[in-house]
C-alpha cells in the first residue's frame, strides 16, 4: 500500500470514531524528515482517544494486513502516535494538539484539512 493510500485508511478509522479536525500534512518535499505523510486528528475526552487509535489500526489491517511499527502514548491518553513509518497518526485531546502545535512546527508542508 502506498503511503497515500495508507493516509486515506488512517482518515477513515479517524472518521469511524468521529474525529474533530482531521489534518493530512505532507511532508514529502521537506529535506530530512522522518515521514512522509502526518495524519492529525483531535479528540474530546481520553477514551475517544483510545478507541480512535484502536479504530486506525483495525482499518489498516483489515485493508493491508499491517500493523503499526510503533505505537504510543496510550498510557498517558493525551497524544497518542500510531506509526506506520511512512505514515504517522497523531491523536490529540484538543488543548495538547494546541500546545504542541505540530501545525505550526512543520509550516512547509503542504496541508490538506479533511471536512
Amino acid at each position: 500500500m502506498t503511503a497515500e493510500q495508507l493516509s486515506k485508511v488512517i482518515i477513515k478509522g479517524m472518521e469511524e470514531k468521529k474525529a474533530s479536525d482531521i489534518v493530512v500534512m505532507d511532508l514529502r518535499n521537506i529535506k530530512n524528515t522522518v515521514t512522509d505523510f502526518f495524519v492529525i486528528c483531535s479528540g474530546s475526552s481520553d477514551t475517544q482517544l483510545d478507541a480512535i487509535a484502536d479504530s486506525i489500526e483495525e482499518e489498516v489491517f483489515k485493508s493491508g494486513q499491517e500493523n503499526p511499527w510503533k505505537s504510543e502514548g496510550k498510557s498517558s491518553r493525551q497524544w497518542i502516535l500510531v506509526d506506520y513509518v511512512n505514515v504517522v497518526a497523531h491523536i490529540f485531546l484538543k488543548d495538547k494538539r494546541q500546545f504542541y502545535g505540530l501545525e505550526d512546527l512543520w509550516g512547509d508542508a503542504k496541508v490538506t484539512r479533511i471536512e
